[in-house]
């Protein structure tokens, strides 16, 4: 009789009737009423109150009893700890079982047992069972310890676990090694900053002596640890290529994909003109092309590996191309995902076989694929140049089926082909435009809108057919309203006398008559534009296009390099890096691929420039390009910080990181920035502000703008404009800087000339000459509505990085709000560095002046101040210029004067005052400074206190 009838249920089976069968004196009756219970248990009914009498019957000697009531205790030990205490004497004598399936049992199900106050009970056993003769017990125990580490991790680390796991490393038993690699890579995951998994080069050599002889679980779990060692040079990086070849060629495909990955990731480190490159290349084809011959399922998940390594190295399957055709009883999701690695391996070698199968294609009945087909057509002409006229002729056939989505999805792909290639196959509009009735799909009617307003000059009827779509515009999609409002927009400034009214209404139906808020933006952005200045209207409507790129769907780099790292897990499925979907307290590591070795070819090396840095010759307020790179805010390429400000008042600026990654922003558009904060002569004073908002604080109370009236009298100059809104998207900064009894601040006004409220602001310096860094976040306290306009004073300190400038008081700066983030370069007055104990004594001054030596010293003139040597005194000791003496020499006064920079360089001056015409005064400056480039600086900081 099978075993179907423990499931039958009748009066019998209930409870009372079981216990007394449980404690019968027969043996198999005993063995028939476990098996019963443990049927109960799978169906879902309750019978954990025979816990006592189950737990009775573990004194066997017949294993299949012994399991069974195993599997109980596993199920029930959770929800009655007290009760499974009972059975911690049978687990600690199963351990020492002359029978080593019993002592693997046993130690399985303690490992099972999730109940604390078991656990410390189970650790002598533990020990003994990871130092057990038998191999098959030893393996069992590894894994026990994971688990144990799960449940109580100090435990674990406590007992002196951890060490005897890593020593299994070096069992002579293949199997045991590779489960104790699985268990230290687990507990590993599970705490990221813990160095378990110490690998060298012997332990390297151990698990790839194990790796030919264990199971293929244990050689998955093998290779994935091998994945996660950077070889220390390429040599040892091609013998680990070497020994793990072989496993592509295994029958199971999870070991093939994970051997995939560690070639793919050492390969990194081999130089490209190796022998050796090209060999492993041409093998790893093989493999993944007999992956494709397996069940869809896995075909599917082969193929979304195979279109991560086919843009990683498009060389290995280069020659594949007609394993990737596409079968006719191939499930929809295959055949998706085979005609995208087909465009992604398109080349001028095998274009026209391409061609003809996706021709093919285009004809059959699913949807959804002849869709993505004609697609495909569209951009493997965008893709391989010499194909694009054979494409053109394709889809103008397939348009001629005069089929609806073959004909919508043609238009779709022809729009981009006219940007790929301008002038050049725009005699096909006529054939278009005979379809404009059948559209029936926002995305076709957009992109035929789109080459009727980019082509309006060659279309004779273009205003009717625009004027066609206008009748229904309220009952269109957005992206069709947006479309058609710049297509009339566009032909109104090509025929400007035919199209008059059409444009009036289209600009009324988009600005009076509609609710979104995207179309009422363009349409007011048009209608100003046209009414004030239509030839910049012409400019920005009409522009020259940038042409478009041929793969516009490739994955981003460094997340390419992640999944390749994550290849033969979910991540390679997904595209997303697991902590993208990955919930809970593990901690997902971020892996990359090891640095290119020396050997190889400079493009590929990480220092390089990053894309968009201009080479050539820079204004010479930016440092080296060497300098930016290693150093501009500590580049770190994550994300923009987002999120409020932070709010500790001491935060240090590395923390934030703005750049995420736009250097090419503060390289290039420079140069006239830059010019307006020349403080030799500075700009005239900002006009007040209208309705300034309540809360701009202090710099109101002291009138910062002004410079008059703040605590120690310092100079302030006035604001100007550091970043205007056209280069900033709307988002105008100007600023000055302070210092006030010895704190520096930068006194900044944000003005917000978007049509967008902005946020979540942030600032960070670049290392500059004296260290000049924030000393708190930017705190804006409110959002910033369109044409309002803050003031805030951000207090610095001089604590940050340094970095030698040029000039010496440049500095650059990086703002971030929720729209982008922007750069620009100022430069500071060198006398808000000026400290207020910068005032020598006076045989200090003498000795320190003759220690100075003489070529330090620097002459300079200031010419027509109107101010006796009295009031010069007492402006400049404002600033921290102190006079330490004067004397009369004839007739001409001479003062003598030190100053002290935050960095501690001191600075003496003599100045000469000589009466020139009868109100103003030549003075002759003489300044002596161990620092001689800092003289410059400190003259025009005399000029611009004394001129103000």
């Amino acid at each position: 009789m099978t075993d179907s009838k423990y499931f039958t249920t009748t009066k019998k089976g209930e409870i009372f009737e079981l216990k007394a069968e449980l404690n019968s004196d027969k043996k198999e009756k005993k063995k028939e009423a476990v098996k019963k219970v443990i049927a109960s248990m799978t169906v879902g009914k309750d019978v954990s109150a025979l816990f006592p009498d189950v737990v009775n019957c573990m004194q066997t000697d017949n294993l299949e009893l012994k399991k069974l009531v195993y599997l109980y205790l596993m199920n029930y030990a959770k929800s009655q700890p007290d009760m499974a205490i009972m059975a911690v004497n049978t687990f600690v004598k199963d351990c020492e079982d002359p029978n080593p399936l019993i002592r693997a049992l046993a130690v399985r199900t303690m490992g099972c047992i999730r109940v604390d106050k078991i656990t410390e009970y189970l650790c002598e056993p533990l020990r003994k069972c990871l130092k057990d003769e038998d191999p098959y017990v030893r393996k069992t125990a590894a894994v026990c310890v994971a688990k144990l580490h799960d449940i109580n991790a100090q435990l674990v680390e406590d007992q002196g676990f951890l060490d005897t796991l890593k020593d299994l490393i070096s069992d002579s038993n293949p199997m045991v090694v590779a489960n104790a690699v699985a268990a230290l890579s687990e507990i590993a995951e599970s705490h990221p900053s813990s160095n378990l998994l110490d690998l060298n080069p012997q332990s390297i050599n151990k698990l790839l002596t194990a790796l030919n002889e264990c199971t293929e679980w244990g050689q998955i779990f093998i290779l994935d640890c091998l994945a996660n060692y950077t070889p220390k040079d390429d040599r040892e990086a091609q013998s680990i290529c070497e020994r793990v070849t072989p496993r592509l060629s295994h029958a199971n495909s999870a070991v093939v994909l994970s051997a995939v990955k560690v070639l793919m990731k050492f390969m990194e480190m081999l130089s490209k003109d190796l022998d050796y490159y090209g060999t492993l290349l041409k093998k790893l084809a093989p493999p993944l092309v007999t992956l494709l011959s397996a069940e869809p399922e896995l075909q599917y998940v082969a193929l979304r590996n195979i279109n991560l390594i086919v843009q990683k190295r498009p060389e290995i399957l280069k020659h594949e191309m007609k394993v990737f055709f596409v079968k006719y009883n191939d499930p929809i999701y295959v055949k998706l995902e085979k005609l995208d690695i087909m465009i992604r391996l398109a080349s001028q070698a095998n274009i026209a076989q391409v061609l003809a199968e996706l021709k093919e294609y285009a004809t059959e009945v699913d949807v959804d694929f002849v869709r993505k087909a004609v697609r495909a057509i569209g951009r493997c002409a965008i893709k391989v140049e010499q194909s694009a006229e054979r494409c053109v002729s394709t889809l103008l056939d397939l348009i001629q089926t005069k089929v609806n989505y073959v004909v919508q999805e043609a238009i779709v792909v022809i729009k981009d082909i006219f940007r790929k290639y301008p002038n050049k196959y725009e005699s096909v509009i006529a054939t278009l435009c005979e379809n404009l009735d059948s559209l029936d799909e926002p995305e076709a009617r957009a992109a035929m809108i789109w080459i009727v307003g980019e082509y309006a000059e060659r279309i004779d009827n273009a205003d009717e057919l625009l004027e066609s779509f206008l009748e229904g515009f309220h009952d269109e999609s957005t992206q069709v309203q947006l479309q058609l409002l710049t297509a009339i927009v566009k032909l109104f400034l090509k025929k400007p006398t035919e199209t008059q009214e059409l444009v009036q209404q289209v600009l009324s139906l988009a600005t009076q008559d509609s609710d979104n808020p995207d179309l009422r933006d363009r349409g007011y952005i048009y209608w100003r534009l046209l009414s004030t200045d239509p030839v910049a209207a012409k400019e920005v409507v009409l522009a020259e296009k940038p042409l478009i790129s041929e793969e516009t769907d490739l994955i981003e780099p460094t997340l390419l390099d992640e999944l390749i790292c994550y290849i033969g897990t979910l991540a390679s499925v997904y595209h997303k890096p697991p902590s993208a979907f990955v919930e809970g307290g593990r901690g997902v590591v971020h892996k990359s691929l090891p640095p290119r070795t020396a050997s190889n070819e400079s493009t590929e090396s990480p220092e390089t420039a990053p894309a968009g840095a201009p080479t050539g010759e820079q204004p010479d307020v930016i440092p080296t390009q060497g300098d930016l790179l290693g150093d501009l805010l500590n580049l770190d390429l994550g994300p923009p910080v987002s999120g409020p400000p932070l709010t500790t008042s001491s935060v240090q600026m590395g923390a934030v990181d703005l750049l995420g990654g736009g250097l090419d922003s503060l390289m290039g558009d420079e140069p006239e920035g830059i010019g307006d904060t020349n403080f030799g002569a500075p700009p005239p004073a900002a006009p007040a502000r209208v309705g300034a908002p309540i809360g701009s604080g202090l710099s109101d109370l002291f009138d910062l703008t002004s410079g008059v009236g703040t605590l120690s009298g310092s100079y302030v100059p006035p604001k100007a404009v550091w970043l205007p809104a056209m280069k900033a998207k709307g988002l105008e900064i100007s600023g000055t800087f302070t210092r006030q009894v010895g704190s520096i601040s930068m006194d900044l006004q944000l003005t917000n000339k978007a049509l967008q409220v902005m946020t979540d602001f942030a600032i960070q310096f670049n290392r500059n000459s004296f260290g000049l860094a924030p000393a708190a976040p930017l705190q804006v306290h409110a959002p910033l509505s369109p044409n309002q306009t803050v003031e805030i004073s951000l207090p610095l300190n001089t604590v940050g990085s340094v970095m030698k400038m040029d000039p010496l008081n440049n500095l650059q700066v990086a703002v971030k709000n929720n729209i982008d983030i922007f750069y620009f370069s100022t430069l500071y007055p060198l006398h808000i560095l000026f400290v207020e104990d910068g005032k020598m004594d006076r045989q200090m001054f003498l000795a320190t002046w003759k220690d100075i030596p003489n070529e330090n010293e620097a002459q300079f003139q200031i010419r027509d101040c109107s101010l006796n040597a009295e009031a010069v005194s007492t402006k400049l000791q404002s600033s921290n210029i102190f006079t330490i003496a004067k004397r009369n020499v004839e007739g001409q006064d001479m003062l003598y004067q030190s100053l002290k920079l935050t960095n501690g360089i001191w600075v003496l001056a003599e100045l000469r005052i000589q009466p020139g015409n009868p109100s103003f005064m030549d003075l002759e400056l003489s300044l002596k400074c161990r620092a001689p480039e800092v003289s410059q600086h400190v003259y025009q900081a005399y000029e611009t206190i004394l001129k103000n």
